[in-house]
C-alpha cells in the first residue's frame, strides 16, 4: 500500500507538468498561426480613399469593388498547389519551399490590405473568411514542410536517386488537383479516389510504403474536412456563377460566338452583358477583348485587378510581385481601370507578359 501511495502522486506530478506543457505548445502554436493576422490587422492598413463613382448598371447586380482585392488569397492557395505540382513533376516534395509559399500569401495580403482603402471598406465577413483560409494553409503547409524536411527527406535518402511508383503517382495528383481548383472548390475534390489510387498503385518499395502511409492520412483528413465544408457552403448557399457588365460592341450580334456569354440589353454602342465567372472568364474576356469588344464597368465597379506573368522581377504598375517556384517567372499584382482591361489585354498579347487571371470580385 505504502508503495502504491508514493507512486501516485509522483504519476500524478508527472501527468499535470506533461498536461501543462501540452496546453503550452497550444498556445504557442494558437499564437503563432494567429501573428500573421495581427501584422496585416497593425502594419497593413488601408490607404486612400473611394474615389465616387456613378455606376450604369442596376444596383442589384453590383459587388463591392474590394473584393477583386480580396479573392486573391484564394487564389493564392491555388497558385502555391501549381507550384508545388510542377516541383513534384521533377522533384521532390523536400524541394519545394513550403515557407517562401506561406510567406508570400501573408506578404501579398498585406499589399492588398493597404491598396484596398480606396476601393471601399472590405466586410467582416470577407477579411474572416481570408484570414480562415489563410490560417488553415498556414497550418497545413507548415505541418508538410515539418514532415517532407526530416521524415519525407530521410525516406528519399534511403529510395535513392531512382523515384518509386508513387513519387510519380502523387506527383500526377498533385497537378491534376492544381487543375482542378482552377475552377472548381477544394473541398469537391475526390481526395479518397486518391487515397485508394495510392494504396492500389503501393509496391513493397520502403518509400512506397511511406507516401502510402503519409499522403493516404493526408488525404483521409482533407476528405473528413471538405465534408465539413461543404455542409456548411450548403447552409450558406455558394456564391453568384455569374456577373453583369456594360461593354462596348458594334453591335450585339457580336457575343454571338462567346460561350457563356448572354446579350441583356444593347444600345448606342453600349451593352449590358451576363457572364460566367471564375478562371472561364479571363479566357472569356481576353477573347472578347481580342474581339476588339471594349470594357466599360464590371459588376458596377470601374476599377479591376488581374495577375500576369513575366520574366521580369518586378513591373512598374505592380502592388506586389513575387517568383513562382518551378517556374523561371514572377506573378505581378496589377489595379487598374475597368476602361484599360480591353487594351492591356491586347497589348500583352504582343510582349513578353501574359495575363494569368482577372479577378472578378
Amino acid at each position: 500500500m505504502g508503495r502504491d501511495q508514493e507512486h501516485r502522486p509522483s504519476s500524478v506530478k508527472t501527468f499535470w507538468r506533461w498536461l501543462k506543457r501540452g496546453l503550452i505548445a497550444v498556445v504557442l502554436l494558437i499564437l503563432g498561426l494567429s501573428a500573421p493576422v495581427a501584422y496585416v490587422e497593425t502594419a497593413c492598413r488601408p490607404t486612400g480613399e473611394p474615389v465616387p463613382y456613378q455606376a450604369l448598371l442596376l444596383a442589384k447586380h453590383h459587388r463591392p469593388e474590394s473584393r477583386t482585392l480580396l479573392t486573391y488569397p484564394e487564389w493564392d492557395i491555388v497558385h502555391a498547389y501549381d507550384d508545388y505540382g510542377r516541383v513534384l513533376a521533377t522533384g521532390d516534395p523536400h524541394d519545394f519551399q513550403f515557407l517562401k509559399s506561406i510567406s508570400g500569401f501573408w506578404g501579398a495580403l498585406c499589399a492588398l490590405s493597404k491598396a484596398s482603402g480606396s476601393h471601399g471598406q472590405i466586410d467582416a465577413d470577407t477579411k474572416q473568411m481570408v484570414y480562415v483560409i489563410g490560417v488553415s494553409f498556414t497550418a497545413e503547409f507548415l505541418m508538410k514542410a515539418a514532415y517532407e524536411e526530416t521524415i519525407g527527406r530521410l525516406f528519399v535518402m534511403l529510395r535513392g536517386d531512382v523515384r518509386a511508383p508513387l513519387d510519380d503517382l502523387s506527383a500526377q495528383q498533385a497537378e491534376s488537383y492544381a487543375n482542378f481548383l482552377q475552377q472548381v472548390p477544394w473541398y469537391k475534390w475526390d481526395f479518397e479516389g486518391d487515397r485508394a489510387a495510392l494504396a492500389a498503385s503501393a509496391t513493397n518499395a520502403l518509400r512506397d510504403r511511406e507516401r502510402n502511409i503519409a499522403l493516404g492520412l493526408e488525404y483521409a483528413a482533407k476528405a473528413a474536412y471538405a465534408d465539413v465544408i461543404a455542409q456548411a457552403v450548403a447552409q450558406v448557399g455558394p456564391d453568384a456563377l455569374t456577373l453583369r457588365m456594360i461593354v462596348r460592341a458594334p453591335e450585339a450580334e457580336a457575343f454571338d460566338g462567346f460561350e457563356g456569354v448572354t446579350v441583356i440589353a444593347h444600345g448606342n454602342g453600349a451593352t449590358e452583358i451576363e457572364t460566367i465567372r471564375y478562371r472561364a472568364l479571363t479566357h472569356l474576356m481576353t477573347k472578347m477583348a481580342r474581339s476588339e469588344v471594349n470594357f466599360v464597368e464590371i459588376a458596377g465597379n470601374d476599377d479591376i485587378m488581374l495577375t500576369v506573368l513575366g520574366r521580369n522581377a518586378t513591373h512598374p504598375d505592380a502592388i506586389y510581385s513575387r517568383a513562382r517556384q518551378g517556374a523561371d517567372d514572377y506573378r505581378h499584382l496589377i489595379v487598374m481601370p475597368v476602361s484599360r482591361l480591353a487594351e492591356t489585354l491586347r497589348g500583352l498579347e504582343a510582349s513578353d507578359t501574359i495575363v494569368e487571371h482577372i479577378h472578378d470580385y
